[in-house]
């Protein structure tokens, strides 16, 4: 079970990186600062994936300047402030924008 969390959270990580990966093309930030968003990215992921209100595959989460935004669907408005106190708790983020949007 350890293995397959650990290769999860990987595959994760590495889509993450390569899908936020634009915005330093477009100099919208450095690139040390990229690489701290797409940490930021990882860890919020990781956490709503091991949350058990948290329906992780359901929310996208990007972080640009240490400003996380969610999006995505929520069972319940529950569901969605679980998961911004998720983000809102993780190291170095700055600001959270949700835009989950509940579901029934």
């Amino acid at each position: 079970m350890k293995y397959v969390r650990a290769i999860a959270f990987a595959a994760l990580a590495g889509i993450t990186i390569v899908t936020t990966g634009c915005s330093v093309a477009r100099h919208q930030q450095t690139v040390g600062s990229y690489v701290d968003d797409a940490g930021i990215t990882a860890a919020v992921k990781a956490k709503m994936t091991e949350d058990p209100v948290v329906s992780a595959a359901a929310i996208s989460v990007e972080t640009l300047n240490n400003t996380v935004q969610l999006s995505g669907f929520a069972k319940s408005q529950a569901e969605k402030d679980r998961a911004e106190s998720i983000a809102r708790n993780t190291q170095h983020v700055r600001e959270v924008r949700n835009s989950i949007v509940v579901r029934p």
